[in-house]
C-alpha cells in the first residue's frame, strides 16, 4: 500500500469515527467512557496521518 493510499484509508476511518462521535454526543444515553474512547481513537488516527504527511515532506 502506498503512503497516499494509507492516508486515504486513515482519512476515511477518521471521518467515520467523527460521525460516530457526533451521533454519540447527540444521544443522551451514551456514556462518557464511550465518548472518550471515540475521541482517543480519532486523535490517534489524526496523529498517524500527520506523521505520514511529515515523513513524505522529508
Amino acid at each position: 500500500m502506498t503512503i497516499q493510499a494509507h492516508l486515504d484509508s486513515l482519512q476515511k476511518k477518521h471521518g467515520a469515527i467523527e460521525e460516530k462521535l457526533h451521533d454519540a454526543l447527540a444521544s443522551p444515553s451514551t456514556d462518557d467512557q464511550q465518548i472518550a474512547e471515540l475521541k482517543r481513537l480519532k486523535l490517534r488516527l489524526k496523529d498517524e496521518m500527520e506523521r505520514l504527511r511529515a515523513s513524505t515532506r522529508h
